[in-house]
């Protein structure tokens, strides 16, 4: 922090608070040890990797970049294409690692600097670098510990221990056009359903699971570079709204190379391959879905043949939402997530678990499902703008962390690290608990410069969750002018129980606002019927006037709305309003929407 430091160069310069505050947790099957990414300062974009003994409290430093490379790392950052496609994906701004894999036991890991692959011993606290065929991306090793496999090009690769590597699916590998890849997500499934990854091990180490795109139908975009106009445009496959999308199937590959076996289902009933899994020694599970999106099917593929048959399905009249960890598979089980009775209710072999009515929980994510209990997170219906982590068992249901804040959680064994933020702390914890001690992990992330002072309210007849932020100076019975601080568009909260995520709009009370911040129609944690009728224009201009009508602070003229640049749907819906209504509205910045949105 500089001397004349203010928030919002604060705010650049640590991106968004989140620098120095540990990340991507994973705990040990055994619970013996948690390893987990972390830079060394609140304004230092490089992470290391780290390991801690859930026993002792000790912290020991796995992997540092800058060592590994003999180098400073920053904007010249060597990374392949896909790479920077995950990064720009997943609003990922740090350098250094930014994703490890580990094998089944968390013994062992792998992970990319510059392209190129390093591995190291978890146990031993080492790292080294692996030279192999590269640039190199996604590296994961096979659950034994004995390979490590990765996406060169288009193309997945096996490498062995010391070094030495082929390829085991490509176009090359089975005389295919250049329009085909291997081992990498298809643009829908990376952009829209979650599915980062597009091959997966098996549970011995000897075969994969490996996802084949077919861009060829997918119609071509040029885009330039402003900064370079000396350079040509770049031509990229973009399967726009409404257009030709890629063709995406799944095969099972050896190890060691060999012929493949094709997974078949109804891929034109079924074009989007969501979630894969291996269920067992042969077996995988998989969930398939219409273009539509209003019917998702949930099979069982037998590795060997590459025969699948339905298990379940889910279907809906407007959609079927992808919730992150569903399905999954315990004790021959069938764990799902489904719109019941108006909530989002976890479900065992298709059997709702989870209550409804007004101590309804409202299902966000499943985190494990093993030895007869499953994990999840869920909000309350009356906390919608709060999550805890829940633990479900065939004779309790009993939350793991307190009912407010925002909660995120990984267990193994009986350690469970538990990440906690809330609007009454400035910065938030992750403590691991272990049965011998509770250690709390160390957090380098600054303290914001902005405080916010949140007042959470349902406001208005059809109770919109709202966050209100008043300047720090304010003279209580002083009218303020209002400025609205939405999203806009669906499946994105806003009102949340954060103190981190109210510091902007704290920045902009202070200077002379009451900033309300509203979640309308179509933001998750309230329901079917709340999260599935997204708002259109004329609700918008309702809303601002209802809310500003429901508080005696706020001053009754035109209301400026304030979006983010990068939020197309809401700096789209601020726009439209200014232009409808002029004479009631003011986007302080504006852009025009996506053309995805037209």
């Amino acid at each position: 922090m500089t001397q004349h430091d203010t928030f919002p160069r604060q705010y650049a310069r640590t991106q968004r608070l989140t620098l120095g505050e540990p990340r991507n947790v994973t705990v040990s099957p055994d619970g013996s040890r948690v390893v987990f990414l972390r830079s060394r300062g609140g304004s230092d974009p490089v992470n290391c990797l780290w390991v801690l003994d859930a026993a002792t409290g000790d912290e020991r430093l796995v992997a540092d970049p800058k060592v590994l490379l003999s180098a400073d790392l920053g904007a010249d950052e060597n990374l392949p294409p896909e790479e920077k496609a995950r990064r720009e994906r997943l609003r990922e701004g740090a350098g250094g690692i930014t994703s490890y894999a580990t094998d089944r036991d968390s013994t062992v890991f792998a992970c990319t600097l510059s392209g190129r692959l390093f591995i190291g011993g978890l146990l031993t606290a080492t790292a080294r670098e692996l030279v192999v065929v590269g640039p190199v991306f996604d590296p994961r090793p096979d659950p034994t510990a004995r390979r490590v496999a990765y996406v060169h090009g288009r193309s997945l690769r096996v490498a062995e221990l010391d070094g030495s590597s082929h390829e085991v699916a490509g176009p090359g590998v089975f005389d295919e056009p250049d329009s085909v890849s291997w081992g990498s997500a298809d643009f829908i499934a990376a952009e829209e359903m979650g599915r980062y990854r597009g091959y997966w091990w098996s549970n011995d180490g000897e075969k994969l699971a490996v996802c084949r795109v077919d861009d060829a139908p997918v119609q071509r975009w040029h885009i330039s570079d402003p900064a370079h106009p000396e350079t040509a445009s770049r031509e990229v496959a973009y399967p726009a709204a409404g257009t030709a999308n890629p063709l995406v199937s799944l095969h099972v590959v050896n190890a060691t190379g060999g012929a493949r076996i094709d997974v078949r289902w109804d891929t034109e009933a079924y074009p989007y391959l969501a979630t894969v899994t291996w269920s067992g020694e042969r077996e995988l599970l998989l969930s398939v879905q219409t273009r539509d999106q209003t019917c998702v099917v949930f099979l069982l593929a037998d590795a060997i043949t590459g025969a699948t048959r339905e298990i379940a399905r889910d279907t809906s009249d407007t959609w079927v939402d992808l919730v992150p960890g569903s399905p999954a598979w315990m004790d021959g089980k069938l764990v799902t997530v489904s719109d019941r009775d108006g909530w989002k209710r976890l479900e065992i072999d298709g059997e709702p678990v989870t209550p409804v009515g007004d101590d309804a929980l409202n299902v966000r994510s499943i985190v494990s499902a093993s030895g007869g209990s499953v994990v999840f997170t869920a909000n309350l219906a009356s906390s919608p703008h709060c999550l805890s982590v829940w633990r479900w068992t065939p004779s309790s249901l009993e939350p793991l962390t307190p009912l407010d804040g925002v909660h995120t959680v990984a267990a193994g064994s009986s350690t469970v690290v538990t990440r906690r933020a809330s609007s009454s702390m400035a910065r938030a914890t992750t403590t691991v608990v272990h049965p011998d001690r509770s250690t709390t992990l160390i957090s380098f992330a600054e303290e914001p410069l902005a405080a916010p002072s949140v007042v959470f309210a349902r406001r208005g007849s059809r109770r919109i969750p709202t966050a209100l932020l008043m300047p720090r100076d304010h003279q209580p019975g002083t009218k303020l002018p209002v400025l609205m601080d939405p999203y806009g568009g669906p499946h994105a909260q806003r009102v949340v129980d954060s103190y981190a995520a109210h510091c902007t709009s704290q920045w902009f009370a202070d200077q002379g606002f009451a900033v309300l911040v509203a979640d309308g129609r179509g933001t998750p944690a309230l329901g079917t019927s709340w999260e599935r009728n997204a708002p259109c224009i004329s609700i918008w201009r309702r809303r601002f006037w209802t809310i500003r009508s429901t508080h005696s602070m706020l001053r009754p003229t035109r209301i400026p709305i304030s979006t983010s640049p990068e939020w197309e749907y809401a700096v789209g819906v601020s726009a439209a309003i200014w232009q409808r209504w002029p004479c009631c509205a003011d986007p302080m910045c504006s852009m025009p929407p996506s053309p995805a949105h037209r």
